[in-house]
């Protein structure tokens, strides 16, 4: 120890000189490596400078210009179209199994989530929970036998070929009555072997053909404003009404009468909407006056489309809990902007309780609802007073939510008037030989074949209801008797005096709704009564928020499926936002439930675009055909010069491929 200690103050000790010499010698030699490594650093540097120079130098000369074209958007996904990869299946997304789901809610858009995270997604079944506030899964796609009531149907769903998030969730859904096909496979064969098409649109005078013939009846202004509306910005028609961009020219035309009781859009609806449907279905607007169009299901959308994805999901280990209702999500905020959903708060059976959250935990929730708080009537009570009400607390969760934070919408945007937001359905069953006959009077088939009956809805023209009823392929449910026909009806106006029954429709009983219908269908008045009281069945349910989606809004008031900043968080459903789709729909439905989990979990396949019939020519060219009842728009008297410039624009086509496809199209019309 004492050794080491003298060696140590020795070297400290040592001449200022040797010292100097030293570090003189150290410099030196440090100056020579690092001149050395200055050098070489040069020649790599310089090295890398050139390879760099020679990779940008090849990119500049690569010609794919697909490159990055269907790279992840912010939220995490991309949209894509074709049969590559719709028929392609994405590879298991890293770290799924240390995941879980909690769904809240088990309509449409929820069930839809869950298959996409069983198929999709690959996440055990077991780890996936669906937390239902009733004690039935479906949502707004219902149809039960009450024993109580009888047959219910709140609504029915029409769909169409273009429906491609539908689609490619239907094709792997096994149907519940034909082993080895899927659910799209038995809906395919169905809509092609009895094709659905209306024989009668709309009656007047009791029951009689009002004869639209296909025709929409729209003056020159009418077109015009139609088509200035299809070219107006969004953001132009923020929070705007339809009467706001239309005025008698079309409200007054047949193509009104078609337009909103096919769709039940009002007057005071969104114009955004509206624009946004026209777009979304140009190619169908030839299909409008007479259903041709549209494709429906065997059976109600409940045991059509709800039932087999509920089998799907007990056969993957999916939990359905009911009773449950959700009545928020706190979320924490971080510093970086990041939202992280961290407890469900919900009642179970009553009982308040929480469920922790960490990232790996997924949270789905539909926000809103068309049918929340739904009204059932009877066939001896109106939907009023002490009736049943059946509620889940869909609103009062949004706005929870929404309160946290900006990106979740607005929800009191859509939920806050209700009378402009509520009509009234009612499911009629009879077997009644009368009341039968006069159906096929009207629509020209017989409703007990199991084929097509009215096609779509039979709008009453002169009904100060505005009253549409229709009847799908029979029966409606699989129980149902080979003698009895179920009939949706439908009204509008629910609080104006109806044409038999001096009363608004919301205020009357299944049997009073029954003598209203008959009334419009021709039946003997005298007959009415007794018909009425011992012959049908009628459930009425009145929705007040059944067209919220549709009330006036502007960007932001529909959240984001992955609001911003959102790590294990989606919404679903029609009151969430997705670029160029429609709401009301079952497509809309699916398709946010397909973003939701493609997203939140980074499965690396496309989202299917919206069908882009608004970017095909020979959409536009068609459709504005037929708009205008087989005229050409060249017959339109264009403002100022425009008009002018029409014959020398035909003839600079003359000869080539615009005037073949113009001529092809109908806008160049040959004499007859």
């Amino acid at each position: 120890m004492v050794i080491e200690q003298s060696k140590r103050k020795a070297v400290i000790c040592m001449g200022k000189k040797q010292s100097i010499v030293i570090g003189a010698a150290t410099l030196a030699a440090g100056a020579g490596v690092a001149a050395a490594a200055a050098v070489k650093g040069y020649k790599n540097s310089q090295k890398k400078a050139e390879k760099k120079a020679v990779e940008e130098a090849v990119k500049k000369e690569y010609r794919n210009t697909e490159r990055g074209k269907h790279e992840k958007n912010s939220k995490g996904i991309y949209y894509t179209n074709g049969n590559y990869e719709a028929f392609a299946r994405p590879k298991k997304p890293e770290g799924v199994d240390e995941k879980s789901a909690y769904i809240v809610g088990s309509g449409l858009a929820s069930l839809a989530a869950a298959c996409f995270l069983v198929r999709d997604g690959q996440m055990p079944g077991d780890h996936i929970h669906i937390l239902e506030a009733m004690d039935i899964a479906g949502g707004a796609c219902d149809g039960i036998n009450d024993p109580t009531r009888g047959y219910v149907m709140r609504g029915g769903r029409e769909m169409e070929n273009h429906f491609e998030c539908l689609w490619d969730l239907f094709r792997s859904i096994p149907s519940i009555e034909t082993p080895d096909v899927s659910v799209l496979d038995e809906y395919y064969w169905l809509n092609k072997e009895d094709p659905n098409f209306s024989l009668c649109r709309a009656t007047v005078e009791r029951g009689k053909d009002a004869h639209t013939d296909g025709k929409f009846n729209l003056s020159q202004k009418g077109c015009m404003e139609i088509m200035k509306l299809f070219m107006t910005k969004d953001e132009d028609l923020y929070d705007k009404t339809i009467e706001d961009v239309f005025d008698e020219e079309v409200f007054d035309s047949t193509f009104w009468l078609y337009w909103r009781t096919m769709f039940a859009f009002e007057n005071w609806h969104s114009a955004l909407e509206m624009k946004l449907y026209f777009q979304r279905f140009i190619h169908h607007i030839g299909g409008l006056p007479d259903f041709s169009a549209l494709k429906f299901t065997k059976y109600n959308q409940y045991e059509s489309l709800i039932l087999p994805m509920i089998k799907y999901l007990e056969a993957a280990g999916v939990t359905f809990q009911y009773k449950t209702e959700v009545t928020n999500v706190l979320f924490e905020k971080t510093d970086d902007g990041r939202k992280i959903a961290r407890a469900i708060e919900c009642k179970v059976d009553g009982e308040e309780t929480t469920i922790a959250l960490t990232e790996n935990d997924l949270v789905f929730v539909t926000n809103g609802s068309c049918t929340e708080g739904t009204i059932y009537g009877d066939h001896t009570h109106a939907p009023v007073g002490d009736a049943e009400v059946r509620t889940s607390g869909c609103w009062s969760l949004w706005k929870n939510i929404a309160a946290q934070d900006e990106s979740f919408g607005h929800p009191e945007k859509f939920c806050s008037d209700i009378e402009k937001t509520n009509w009234e359905s009612a499911t009629v069953t009879t077997s009644n030989p009368q009341i039968i006959d006069q159906i096929q009077k009207i629509c020209k088939r017989d409703p007990r074949t199991g084929n097509v009956v009215t096609g779509g809805i039979v709008s009453c023209m002169d009904s100060k209801w505005l009253l549409s009823w229709t009847i799908n392929r029979q029966g409606q449910f699989r129980e149902q008797k080979k003698d009895e026909v179920c009939i949706w009806v439908y009204s509008l106006f629910t609080d104006v005096e109806g044409d038999y029954v001096k009363k608004p429709m919301k205020e009357c009983t299944g049997e009073e709704i029954t003598q209203e219908w008959l009334y419009h269908l021709g039946i003997p008045v005298e007959d009415i009564p007794a018909l009425a009281r011992d012959e049908v069945v009628t459930v009425p349910t009145m929705m007040p928020y059944i067209t919220a989606f549709f009330m006036p809004r502007r960007k932001g008031d529909r959240p984001d499926v992955i609001p911003d900043g959102c790590v294990n968080f989606a919404f679903l459903g029609q009151f969430a936002e997705t670029p160029r789709d429609t709401i009301f729909t079952t497509e809309y439905s699916v398709r946010t439930a397909m973003e939701a989990v493609y997203g939140l979990l980074k499965v690396d396949r496309g989202v299917p675009e919206v069908w882009g019939s608004v970017y095909d020519i020979r959409e536009l060219l068609d459709s504005s055909v037929k708009l205008m009842d087989g005229k050409s728009p060249l017959d339109i008297e264009l403002p100022g010069p425009l008009n002018a410039l029409k014959v020398p624009l035909l003839k600079v086509i003359k000869g080539t491929v615009i005037e073949k496809l113009l001529e092809d199209h109908d806008i160049i019309q040959k004499k007859k």
